[in-house]
């Protein structure tokens, strides 16, 4: 690196395909100051969602490696790589797989590697889980320093005795706070009619998200509201299963599917209350943008309360539908028609400006050798 330029930090991020972990990075890349700092993508090659134009436009580059499944080739790849671009940063962000490239780090000599824990564990994936609970035994061994989402992430991958520091999962609050011409526009777009009750979640289409028992959730809520319609946004490999079951329940014309968007911001406005009944996050993203856009929260109790900023979430545990359906029913319309623009004092922390200085900043003392 010549004086004056950008450190480079390499970003591995795995399987680009729409997720939040993607989007929590893009956040950072998109206010970090980039003439100082630049990420560079390490993603695998089977990725289905790569914003390469923007990437390289922001000044970053994107290189493709095989996919983390075929271990050896992999690593192998890495360490080229590594060697070959003399990154003093890697920076991976795929939990306990994450032991994979910074071992391939530690072998090529790179002298800051950062292991990010953005999830946890959950019930019902019991391969993964197995899997998981390996890799952790070797989350300490190559990382010179741990990131994490959450407290709650941070001690399920580090350990609790592990020190970590928490990096905020990060927006741009200005764009998801409330707005009524915003609401009234985007409801229209959607061809939501008059009063009707719009109950939305935010999140790939995979088994973590917990999509079929939602379904049984609204089941039971349109047997009571004749008003209340279901949208989902996201894709993802279970789509097609979340679609059968749908239409097997008769419920087609109460549940519209609105794929990957790049206009969330606006959709939570249109939104009346919105929904999360996941088995595990590390601390979910898109829960904390439904608060700061001032809608009523229920969320699965296996996520942890730390994404209860504003006091208000409701959470819920994750084996009845009609404990979820009784809670979304009795709502008051004062509290989704009543909406207001949030005071975001409480927010601070998850102001994507600040937190992307102090990132940015914690990088370059890095990478002058301050490994505190």
């Amino acid at each position: 690196m010549s004086q004056g330029e950008p450190i480079r930090v390499a970003q591995v991020v795995g399987k680009m395909l729409g997720g939040g972990v993607e989007a929590v990075v893009m956040n950072y890349y998109r206010h970090i100051d980039r003439s100082k700092v630049q990420f560079d993508f390490l993603v695998d090659a089977d990725s289905t969602l790569v914003p390469r134009d923007e990437i390289e436009l922001l000044g970053g580059r994107v290189f493709e490696i095989p996919p983390y499944q075929h271990v050896a080739e992999y690593q192998r790849e890495l360490q080229r790589l590594f060697k070959q671009e003399g990154w003093k940063i890697v920076h991976s962000h795929i939990n306990a797989l994450s032991v994979f490239p910074l071992r391939a780090a530690k072998k090529a000599g790179v002298p800051v590697r950062i292991a990010h824990s953005h999830s946890t564990s959950g019930k019902g994936e019991y391969a993964k889980n197995a899997l998981k609970a390996v890799l952790k035994t070797q989350s300490n061994r190559y990382p010179t320093h741990r990131f994490a989402c959450s407290q709650f992430a941070g001690e399920w991958l580090f350990g609790k005795a592990a020190h970590f520091e928490v990096v905020y999962n990060a927006i741009d609050l200005d764009r998801f706070r409330f707005n009524a011409e915003a609401r009234a526009q985007a409801r229209a777009d959607l061809g939501l009619v008059g009063d009707q009750f719009a109950i939305g979640h935010v999140g790939r289409f995979t088994a973590q998200k917990n999509h079929a028992f939602l379904i049984d959730v609204f089941a039971e809520v349109a047997k009571r509201r004749d008003d209340a319609v279901l949208l989902l946004v996201g894709t993802g490999e279970a789509g097609a299963s979340v679609k059968a079951l749908v239409d097997e329940r008769g419920l087609t014309d109460r549940v519209k599917f609105l794929g990957q968007r790049s206009d969330v911001n606006r959709l939570y406005q249109a939104f009346d209350a919105f929904v999360l009944p996941s088995l595990y996050e590390g601390l979910c993203l898109v829960g904390v943008e439904a608060q700061v856009s001032g809608l009523p929260c229920l969320l699965s109790d296996a996520i942890t309360r730390e994404v209860d900023v504003t006091g208000e979430c409701t959470f819920l545990p994750i084996d009845t539908p009609v404990e979820w359906a009784d809670a979304i029913c009795s709502l008051s319309k004062k509290s989704y028609e009543g909406r207001k623009s949030t005071s975001l004092d409480s927010f601070a922390n998850y102001n994507i400006d600040q937190q992307a200085d102090w990132l940015s900043r914690r990088y370059l003392q890095l990478a002058n050798g301050d490994i505190i």
